[in-house]
């Protein structure tokens, strides 16, 4: 059976925690939460909603989302929090490439 929502997220966090994320902020409904890893500016948000333009545009810190709306399995959420860490560490060396192209132009 599929976990609720609330269980779905505390999977996910866990999942998240195991791989070096750790949660530093929460919205006021409770419904996103931002983790990142130690010393990294970059976020990765946990929501039930995907973000809106206006959203992406004002927090231009999450380089990853991973959005559980509705009941999933443990194996499932196992699958998405993969994908959002590899999504993440993606993002997070492209940031890299560029900062050091810019670092290296005359």
């Amino acid at each position: 059976m599929a976990p609720a929502p609330p269980a779905a997220f505390d999977l996910a966090v866990r999942l998240l925690e195991s791989h070096g994320f750790t949660v530093v902020a929460r919205n006021e409904r409770g419904d996103s939460l931002y983790l990142r890893p130690a010393d990294c500016p970059w976020h990765l948000r946990l929501s039930n909603h995907a973000r809106t333009a206006k959203q992406r545009a004002r927090r231009t810190d999450i380089l990853a989302s991973l959005v559980i709306d509705e009941p999933r399995s443990a194996e499932q959420i196992k699958a998405l929090v993969a994908d959002a860490v590899r999504n993440f560490r993606a993002s997070l060396a492209r940031k890299a490439d560029q900062a050091s192209e810019a670092g290296s132009r005359r």
